[in-house]
């Protein structure tokens, strides 16, 4: 293995050592119970403290509208099971998502139906952005929340947010955004975005896996999900993972911090766009503008995603194929079926996605090495030879 690239960052990423600098004093030293009333407690209260106020200040929010989480799924079960056991009381038995969500959102939605609630799954374009139209026209004063990701964690489409916040609320229904894959690659400032809700997640911004967040914006009221203690102001029980907590809030701030780099990888992603679409049968998934700065997702014809994978693992290059919680699953995404990748040709498509720790020379790495690989891949199917046969008729 001559040169290792990491290209899978929407998967997870690596934890900074700025971020196990700033947890080390909370194993070493700071290790009380935030609940606790002695010193040890208090000495953990603080920083705990101090670390919501940091995250509500690069947020644009206060810091009693920043709860805990253990991960984004958390996160996102806790805001939509919550305003719909909430809207329920006042006869709101509504939720209106889109079909290209997180299987956190996808099962959170089907398990609400289960319990009588009614979901409308909105369809989305050739590029993964939201049928506005149609989602209009489902929101109803019977609407609970809407919920509609921030940006697609396969094919990297960001959707008009602050419309979509526009037309909920037009019907008295919260909105809920999944902020997890759009926090540190683009600008979120939520004293001007109109959410109800956020999503995020630390382990896709050099933070453990863990701990995440959910914002609830004051005056928005939801049923808990973990009953319990009386952690988080009642909301959410269970003992605070206090080094995490300080984690995050570091790489919070280190991830906005480096937005001003955004432009760069945009560029880097555009030169990978443009080098793997050039191949013959390829396709870009996703908006080509519209679209997160380190996301690239390109299918091929012929080939399959995962036989990619491997060859591009043995030349030390780590990429996916899509969300790596579907990943044990055999079926072809539900996003590339969703912009009309027809199901033979959804199974060849692979997802690269990029950060700040990424190099114009790594980039050039993963052109070099997966170009050859599609053409070795094509040369050994039967399905591309009778697409070269056909093309020299």
């Amino acid at each position: 293995m001559s040169r290792f690239v990491y290209a899978d960052n929407a998967a997870t990423t690596p934890v900074s050592q700025a971020v196990i600098d700033a947890m080390a004093p909370c194993f070493a030293s700071a290790w009380g119970n935030p609940s606790s009333l002695h010193s040890k407690g208090r000495e953990a209260k603080k920083l705990m403290d101090d670390a919501r106020e940091r995250i509500a200040k690069v947020f644009g929010c206060e810091s009693g509208e920043i709860y805990f989480t253990s991960c984004g799924s958390e996160s996102d079960n806790w805001a939509i099971k919550g305003a719909a056991l909430r809207g329920k009381k006042k006869g709101r038995t509504h939720i209106v998502t889109t079909v290209i969500e997180h299987p956190a959102v996808l099962n959170t939605c089907r398990a609400l139906e289960r319990e009588g609630f009614e979901v409308s799954y909105i369809g989305v374009d050739a590029d993964g952005v939201v049928d506005l139209a149609a989602l209009e026209a489902a929101i109803t004063e019977k609407t609970a929340v809407v919920a509609v990701m921030y940006a697609n964690n396969e094919i990297g489409t960001i959707q008009p947010i602050e419309k979509i916040c526009e037309m909920a609320h037009a019907k008295g229904a919260l909105m809920f955004t999944d902020a997890v894959q759009a926090f540190g690659n683009v600008e979120i400032d939520l004293s001007k975005l109109p959410v109800d809700m956020l999503a995020m997640s630390g382990h896709k911004i050099h933070a453990p896996k863990g701990i995440g967040m959910l914002f609830v914006r004051k005056g928005t009221v939801l049923s808990n999900l973990i009953d319990g203690g009386g952690q988080e102001k009642r909301h959410r029980a269970g003992t605070e993972n206090l080094p995490y907590i300080v984690g995050l809030a570091k790489a919070v701030e280190i991830a906005h911090e480096g937005l001003k780099d955004m432009p760069r990888v945009t560029a880097m992603r555009d030169r990978l766009i443009e080098a793997l679409t050039a191949i013959p049968y390829s396709r870009l998934n996703g908006h080509r503008t519209k679209r997160l700065p380190g996301n690239v997702n390109v299918g091929f014809e012929c080939i399959e995603g995962e036989s990619m994978l491997l060859l591009l693992d043995m030349k030390g290059i780590c990429a996916s194929t899509g969300s790596a919680c579907s990943s044990a699953s055999l079926e072809p995404s539900h996003v590339l079926l969703a912009i009309g990748v027809p199901h033979e040709k959804a199974h060849g498509s692979i997802r690269l996605s990029i950060s700040r720790e990424t190099t114009d020379e790594d980039v050039d790495y993963i052109i070099e090495t997966l170009t050859p690989i599609v053409a070795r891949l094509r040369e050994m199917s039967p399905l591309w030879e009778e697409i070269v046969k056909n093309s020299n008729k």
